[in-house]
């Protein structure tokens, strides 16, 4: 494995060291990336996204939850994306794997575990913790998540970004396109999500990955 590409995405500079530390150390000439927020992933993505395997945070600035793993999936669906997280909450990874990850590695996990867990997603496996059991059923949750794939990858960055509490002009701003065009978006992401308002989308969206929604109204 000594020409793989993987990029790293988590806001902790002493974690991307220690990541970097348990790759290089096993994967003797892997080319490795990082970025620090979902703005640098998404810049350095637009200008090559020839990567093995992005190892993803759940928690990081213009991200909340798994927002960023259903953004991915949408934009990008043949990369692999691996969660490295803090949390370890079974809900969480069951949620996370349906969503189209390929594995899920708590930040707790051992070197030689996660030395392990990489291996086994880039040879084109599932990785989840020991013990882990991904068989809990929630109609709510997965009728939600079913629903949330529709979005197209515009639509999945605009309802993050709502999230974030951007108004339209906001989001037509960092965009570049007009605030007719998030409108339309924001119409359509409520269709797909079967809610009338922005403000239930939040709180749809935010279901999914169990963290409070951050209500922003606009008309």
């Amino acid at each position: 494995m000594s020409s793989r590409r993987i990029l790293i995405v988590d806001d902790h500079p002493m974690f991307r060291d220690a990541l970097r530390s348990v790759l290089t150390s096993d994967m003797p000439g892997v080319e490795i990336k990082e970025a620090s927020s979902f703005d640098e992933l998404s810049a350095l993505l637009e200008m090559d996204a020839e990567f093995d395997l992005i190892l993803l945070d759940l928690k990081m600035p213009g991200v909340q939850g798994l927002s960023g793993l259903s953004y991915l999936r949408a934009q990008f669906p043949a990369l692999p994306v691996a969660i490295v997280s803090g949390l370890d909450d079974t809900a969480v990874i069951h949620r996370a794997m349906t969503l189209g990850a390929a594995g899920y590695i708590p930040k707790s996990t051992a070197a030689q575990d996660i030395r392990a867990a990489i291996s086994a997603v880039l040879a084109g496996q599932h990785w989840l913790p020991n013990g882990t059991a991904v068989d809990q059923s929630d109609a709510e949750i997965t009728d939600l998540i079913r629903r949330l794939k529709l979005l197209t990858p515009q639509q999945m960055r605009v309802l993050m970004m709502v999230r974030e509490g951007l108004l339209n002009k906001q989001i037509a701003f960092q965009l570049t396109v007009s605030e007719a065009t998030i409108k339309a978006h924001v119409s359509a992401i409520l269709q797909k999500l079967d809610v009338d308002s922005r403000t239930q989308a939040v709180i749809a969206a935010s279901k999914i990955d169990g963290l409070p929604a951050l209500l922003q109204s606009e008309g």
